[in-house]
């Protein structure tokens, strides 16, 4: 697959990835418990979590320009 393609596909990935993600966090979020600290704990956490399971998309990404 050509570099650029896989890099089009992931950014495609990313996105879809994020849309729901963000869909989800926001439902998590409305069925917590009315406390601002609560609210802080998990939207601060799931405010940076969002990128450890787009680092392998993000890889795959750039992994096939560098030997050719």
């Amino acid at each position: 697959m050509p570099p650029r393609l896989r890099r089009f596909v992931a950014a495609v990935g990313v996105l879809v990835f994020l849309t729901f993600y963000i869909w989800a966090a926001i439902s998590i979020g409305e069925r917590l418990p009315d406390a601002w600290w609560i609210d802080l704990l998990f939207y601060g956490i799931a405010g940076t979590a969002w990128g450890l399971p787009l680092i392998p998309l993000l890889r795959w990404a750039e992994q096939g320009g560098r030997g050719k």
